[in-house]
């Protein structure tokens, strides 16, 4: 029997990749610039006892599966895969090549895979989601990010903009919108090693607090506002934004954090934030949003994106975020997407890890680097189809005399 042939016609036939698999067996154009490999039976235990796209992330993460070859190639099969199903003439096939029922074992995960305890979006478990996200390597991030260290959606003037440039980009932009004058006071909610807090320190004169709940971020952050001279400006805390209550602020940035918050947790994330707020101040918050359609804004449970990379996280489709910012107390006055933007971020991180994925290896390990590969060329090919969507919104808190602050025609660029 031969396993290649079995696969390819799995995803439908006629594939523009190729398939090697382990007993010798070839699929798929000849003259293919990428080739699936499956290098062991393990592969095919992963996909029997967790069918569909948990198994396929176990097989990959683990090396059992491997690609040879472009990344992007592969992806190209994204659309076929919600429809694979194995009949049972095709899973029969499979359980005979490992030699019948008694070879088929559930393997333990790679040890890269997320496990969560306790009740979730509670204080402690955000922690724990959060540090299972970041608290990975400040090295492995700066090789994958660049110098700048952001690590959320940059504003391409041009696609072909520096990286940098276009992170630059997108710190002016929220600061612009925020309106920030020197002296005033920022909040930056999430403020992963410390971007929008310096670049607002040093381009508009403001005093800035950035909060995180990653402890290797924040030791990054207050590292880099020291090199910055900023230290008197700038404030880095290990703090949940449950928890932050030195208000008021003349301005709060949230940028990339929206999406740990949670459904449930919606109400008491902008109820805080507009405390927080000082009257005529503005918020700005960055997230990942979802189209309309999805019945739940929890990531589904065996994803990929669940297990390995984003763990509890949530996706809001905007114009419930616009509805809930607005019952929060909040006028909501500009709404703005980035959609395209943050496919062309992801492509520059993918060849940010690839150009050093030696260096990445060695810092974090195979495996993880793996799980950043996948997530990122996924989720470029993601927001480049619509499937996934990035939007700024800016709120004032609603006033009774009706004053909002902007004026009349604001001009962000």
């Amino acid at each position: 029997m031969a396993l290649a042939p079995l696969v390819e016609e799995a995803l439908g036939g006629d594939i523009p990749v190729g398939v090697e698999a382990y007993d010798g067996s070839r699929a798929g154009p000849a003259d293919a610039a990428t080739t699936l490999v499956i290098r062991s039976p393990d592969a095919v235990c992963r996909v029997l006892t967790a069918p569909g796209e948990l198994g396929l992330a176990r097989a990959y993460v683990a090396g059992d599966l491997d690609l040879r070859g472009s990344i992007w190639d592969l992806l190209a099969l994204r659309d076929r895969l919600p429809g694979v199903r194995l009949s049972p003439r095709m899973l029969r096939r499979l359980v005979d090549e490992l030699g019948g029922w008694r070879q088929v074992r559930r393997l333990p995960p790679p040890r890269e895979e997320a496990r969560l305890r306790g009740r979730r979006h509670s204080p402690q478990r955000d922690a724990a989601a959060i540090s299972h996200h970041y608290d990975v390597s400040n090295e492995f991030y700066r090789l994958v990010l660049g110098p700048s260290m952001t690590y959320s959606c940059a504003v391409f003037r041009h696609p072909d903009d520096s990286l940098e440039d276009a992170q630059a980009n997108k710190y002016e932009l929220i600061c612009r919108k925020l309106g920030l004058e020197p002296g005033m006071r920022l909040l930056d909610v999430g403020c992963g090693w410390g971007g929008m807090v310096m670049h607002a320190a040093r381009h508009h004169g403001v005093r800035a607090v950035g909060v995180t709940l990653s402890r290797r971020q924040a030791e990054l952050a207050e590292k880099r506002v020291v090199e910055a001279g900023l230290s008197g400006q700038v404030e880095i805390r290990v703090q949940d934004y449950r928890d932050v209550d030195d208000g008021p602020y003349d301005a709060i940035s949230s940028i990339g954090m929206f999406e740990h918050v949670g459904e449930s947790r919606l109400a008491t994330y902008f109820g805080r934030l507009r405390a927080l707020l000082r009257p005529g101040g503005r918020l700005l918050n960055h997230g990942i949003s979802r189209p309309p359609g999805s019945r739940s804004a929890r990531l589904p449970r065996n994803s990929f994106i669940n297990r390995y990379v984003f763990p509890d996280g949530e996706l809001h489709e905007v114009g419930r975020v616009v509805s809930i910012t607005q019952e929060a107390g909040f006028e909501v006055r500009h709404l703005e997407s980035l959609r395209e933007h943050y496919a062309l971020t992801l492509r520059r991180w993918v060849a940010n890890l690839e150009a050093n994925w030696q260096q990445a290896v060695e810092e974090v390990g195979e495996g993880r680097a793996r799980v950043w590969r996948l997530y990122m060329a996924g989720s470029a090919v993601n927001f480049e189809a619509g499937r996934t969507q990035v939007h700024q919104v800016l709120s004032v808190p609603r006033t009774d005399d009706g004053v909002s602050g902007l004026p009349l025609r604001p001009v962000f660029e």
